[in-house]
């Protein structure tokens, strides 16, 4: 059996690579059942269970742990691993690290849904939080797409400016974005992971023609942007049933009476099956990917790896 640690993971996954890899792996037919919640404390800790697979094919499971707690002592709240395995013999064939995984694809994903919406020529990015996935998410978007300026906006100017001193060693030039109103007033494409439980992003403040990417807000109780701006944008999903359960900004504007669930224009698998751009309806239209998370995306991505470095 093979095992992949954070490294083998993210130098198997080049974003350019990846993101061409989602697009493909998602107009194959992948079985992918909810995913299972589990309590083991009894507390807010908790196990995620996400499985897919491709009858005869592979299987993989992946082991999300959430604690809360661990952020008190200095260590990571979310950890995570991921399990390959045969669905011919049923063997385990691969072990990978789950978190490098996780982190690989959502930035992936985002970038994917950027490349099929963002207006052309689209040259300004802004990054809205300096999280775990606030690198990754400017080199998969800097992958695909040619940005001439990267923006980091977070509470912190000091987090900022440590993420833009990562981006900078990678060779991305990037710069640290102090006022979040004027960042967004000269960004073409905005990509927010943030914990948010209260949004941020006013819908007055996004200007016409802007793409944005909503991952940070995985639950239905929290949000990154106003409800309001799902109501002035042409909305999309990576998956329409996992966003309208647990995704925060289009469940409010559901509940609030803003949006229908039939406003969801696309999910990532149809978009991606479309030339960049053709569901855009207008340059000035903004443009908004709410992303959850699902196992599929998952599954293509370990398969990459192991397929490339097995």
């Amino acid at each position: 059996m093979h095992h992949f640690d954070s490294r083998a993971v993210e130098k198997a996954l080049p974003y350019p690579l990846l993101v061409d890899a989602l697009a493909e792996g998602l107009q194959q037919a992948i079985e992918a059942p909810p995913r299972s919640h589990l309590t083991p404390n009894h507390d807010a800790s908790c196990v995620l269970i996400m499985p897919a697979w491709r009858p005869h094919q592979l299987m993989g499971v992946k082991l999300v742990s959430v604690w809360p707690g661990n952020n008190a002592r200095g260590e990571s709240a979310v950890s995570g691993v991921y399990v390959l395995i045969s669905c011919e013999n049923g063997h385990p064939v691969a072990v990978l690290d789950g978190t490098a995984l996780t982190l690989r694809r959502t930035a992936a994903a985002a970038a994917l849904a950027a490349r099929q919406l963002a207006r052309q020529g689209s040259k300004t990015l802004a990054i809205l939080g300096t999280g775990a996935l606030s690198v990754p998410l400017a080199q998969a978007h800097a992958g695909v797409m040619p940005f001439e300026n990267v923006l980091v906006w977070g509470r912190q100017a000091s987090k900022a400016q440590a993420v833009v001193a990562q981006l900078q060693q990678l060779g991305i030039d990037a710069s640290v974005a102090t006022d979040l109103e004027h960042t967004l007033a000269q960004s073409d494409v905005v990509a927010a992971a943030t914990t948010a439980t209260e949004p941020f992003i006013r819908a007055t403040w996004v200007r016409p023609g802007t793409h944005i990417g909503l991952i940070g807000a995985f639950t239905a109780q929290m949000a990154e942007a106003e409800p309001a701006l799902m109501a002035q944008a042409q909305v999309f999903a990576d998956s329409r049933s996992a966003v309208l359960e647990k995704g925060g900004e289009v469940f409010q504007a559901i509940q609030q009476g803003l949006m229908a669930p039939t406003a969801i224009q696309a999910e990532l698998a149809e978009l991606a099956a479309q030339p960049p751009g053709q569901a855009r309806r207008d340059a000035k239209d903004i443009t908004v990917f709410k992303s959850v998370g699902f196992a599929s995306l998952d599954l293509i991505a370990a398969e990459l790896v192991y397929n490339t470095q097995a």
